[in-house]
């Protein structure tokens, strides 16, 4: 009977001791296992940081191509006047933009918002507008194509309010959500909260021609 009391004690002491050299292992082979898993993981990149954060939204997003440089992920990558010129949404504005020779402007721009408008947009310019603008690339075209840019990155909860472009006038956003409107123009934001490497763009409906 004595000795089983003491091979009961025995076992009673040894348990815990066994438990926590067990536990202490474990311990090592998770912190060995978690070292190794941090230093394997790759740093994100600009498209993944993007997925990670709020996506583009708007019904036009749809038309913006799904893969390649002109894709929202491809777009991530360039600065802005290049990340347009892939996109064939924008052509029509990167036409202009070359013409006013903008593009070294807008790419070299740090943290900057571009309202971008649709080749539907410059089609539905007056022609007498449009070909005024292109004939004076330097005078009519720049104010109207700077008139699209605000300095900083405005997030969509961010957007709303009245905003100093470039061009030295001032645009109004309306609306919250996914839903806003542009003036002078009465545009609609129609794919909004498009990233590129050095803006936030905003696709719009409209060209935004300040008053004269």
């Amino acid at each position: 009977m004595r000795s089983t009391r003491m091979t009961v004690a025995a076992l009673a002491l040894a348990l815990p001791l066994t438990l926590a050299a067990c536990g202490s292992a474990d311990s090592e082979s998770g912190s060995t296992s978690s070292d190794a898993m941090t230093s394997a993981a790759p740093s994100a990149s600009p498209s993944e940081s993007m997925s990670m954060g709020d996506q583009p939204f708007g019904a036009a997003c749809s038309a913006v191509p799904a893969d390649g440089a002109g894709s929202f992920d491809g777009m991530a990558k360039d600065p802005v006047a290049t990340a347009a010129s892939n996109n064939p949404v924008l052509s029509t504005l990167v036409t202009a933009v070359t013409e006013a020779g903008l593009g070294e402007t807008l790419n070299t721009s740090k943290d900057i918002t571009v309202f971008a408008p649709t080749n539907d947009a410059f089609a539905a310019l007056p022609k007498e507008t449009l070909d005024a603008a292109m004939a004076d690339p330097k005078g009519l075209l720049t104010t109207v194509l700077t008139n699209h840019v605000v300095e900083g990155r405005l997030a969509p909860d961010q957007v709303a309010g009245e905003h100093k472009t470039l061009s030295g006038k001032s645009i109004t956003v309306a609306g919250s959500g996914e839903e806003f409107t542009v003036t002078p123009g009465d545009a609609k934001v129609v794919c909004g909260n498009v990233q590129t490497a050095n803006a936030t763009v905003y696709i719009i409906d409209k060209v935004l021609v300040p008053a004269s």
